[in-house]
């Protein structure tokens, strides 16, 4: 099978490659001439495990291309995926610009039957935009259907290859047809592929990450009453997560939920539900409850040194979850804005964020370590912000006699605490009792 897949981005990058691993020819547009010439070139250009593998076999089995030409990519294949950004505006709601002018091209250059699938985020009501545009501008026939990606940063390229579902919102029996061919490779083991209307599938998406996201800020705010009332929410999160009907996933206390999905399908949900004179109570108090937990560290912190006014704070972890370099929307972001607006120094280490950090915040007034160790030369304190695995069993001698005071806010839980105990550690966690 021909495969479009326009933008080349997070989603259409790992859509367009694990497309092509099943013997598809995939051809991938993108406007970015930096970043084709790259991938021309062979150079994957986001950090996704397993990801750069199948890529570069790919591209040497000539299955994946790469052009600027959108006219090109309309005549190459007769099913075109739209992989675009939809970033929030100010309100809120999901910008769908590049969607919709996008789609208008399409209509320029069709000459036949096209099936285009919609595979980013988008907001409910956006396949009726993309067909409304295209009917204006051509008598060609076409299909408009709903694809929406459920890849988890940092196992993409599983969650691609081998999905729990796929979901596809369609009315056309031809649409079925070419979608039950398409995705026959990768639902081998019997996972349903689920065909639902094309409105109901655009809510599927934003309703799964809102109820993830959910699940997080409740366990955030049931680690705060913990401080408060001396309870462990590691306990409590086995205690719950034992129980069939919660399940023990995204039940994890920490320093927030960010990235590029979570933050902004929370948001358009509830710019949706305002549109529609819905007042989405829940979702408004999961924002809220997410915005005061990236800043509830920066409090322990204040709490313990007073002053933090030549303090310089060591920090590891940039990304806003391990195996990414995505720093979008990151509970880094907001904890080292905060500590260096209170006067503190800050050095950072990151196994893979550090040059997202540099590319996208070149004024930054931070140090970046070569290593984790590195960064608590000279530093009074360290501060655990990303659950990367390198972090969860390093050396505490050697943290202990780096530090210049041993002592350790950990945002994420991920450290030995019988050890930290024994050590003489000053150590404060999210919801445990503080060890000092």
């Amino acid at each position: 099978m021909k495969i479009t897949v326009i933008g080349t981005g997070y989603v259409g990058l790992v859509t367009g490659t694990c497309f092509a691993e099943t013997g598809n020819e995939v051809l991938c547009v993108d406007v970015d001439q930096e970043k084709l010439k790259k991938l021309k070139s062979g150079i994957v250009t986001i950090y996704e495990p397993g990801l750069e593998v199948i890529f570069e076999r790919n591209i040497k089995e000539k299955r994946l291309f790469f052009t600027d030409s959108l006219k090109e990519a309309v005549d190459f294949a007769d099913i075109i995926f739209l992989a675009l950004p939809t970033p929030p505006m100010e309100d809120g709601s999901a910008d769908l610009q590049y969607v919709l002018n996008v789609a208008a091209e399409i209509a320029d250059y069709m000459k036949s039957y096209k099936i285009i699938v919609n595979k980013s985020t988008v907001p409910v009501g956006t396949a009726d935009k993309v067909t409304e545009i295209i009917k204006s501008k051509t008598n060609v026939p076409f299909d408009v259907a709903s694809n929406p990606e459920f890849l988890r940063e940092g196992s993409a390229v599983e969650d691609f290859m081998k999905p729990e579902r796929v979901i596809v919102g369609t009315s056309s029996e031809k649409v079925k047809e070419v979608m039950d061919l398409l995705y026959a490779p990768y639902l081998r083991s019997g996972n349903p592929l689920i065909y639902m209307d094309v409105r109901s599938s655009e809510l599927t998406k934003y309703a799964a990450n809102a109820f993830l996201a959910t699940k997080i800020s409740f366990m955030n705010e049931m680690a705060q009453l913990c401080e408060i009332v001396g309870g462990n929410i590691d306990l409590i999160r086995k205690g719950m997560g034992t129980d069939s009907r919660i399940g023990n996933r995204f039940l994890f206390a920490g320093v927030g939920y960010g990235g590029s999905c979570f933050p902004k399908d929370v948001k358009a949900l509830i710019h949706t539900a305002h549109e529609h004179g819905y007042n989405f109570k829940i979702l408004k108090a999961v924002e809220q409850v997410n915005t005061i937990q990236k800043s509830h560290i920066v409090k322990k912190i204040q709490k313990y040194f007073g002053d933090l006014k030549g303090k310089q704070i060591a920090i590891w972890g940039l990304a806003f979850k391990p195996n990414t370099d995505d720093i979008r929307e990151a509970p880094s972001l907001v904890i080292i804005h905060e500590l260096l607006h209170s006067g503190a120094k800050i050095v950072a280490f990151d196994p893979v964020a550090i040059e997202s950090y540099q590319k996208y915040y070149p004024n930054l007034p931070i140090q970046y370590a070569e290593n984790q160790y590195d960064a608590l030369k000279n530093s009074d304190a360290l501060v655990i912000v990303t659950e990367w695995n390198e972090f969860r069993t390093p050396n505490y001698e050697k943290i202990k006699s780096t530090l210049k005071n041993p002592v350790i806010f950990d945002g994420r839980n991920i450290l030995d605490t019988n050890l930290i105990k024994k050590l003489g550690f000053y150590y404060e966690s999210i919801g445990k009792p503080v060890i000092s």
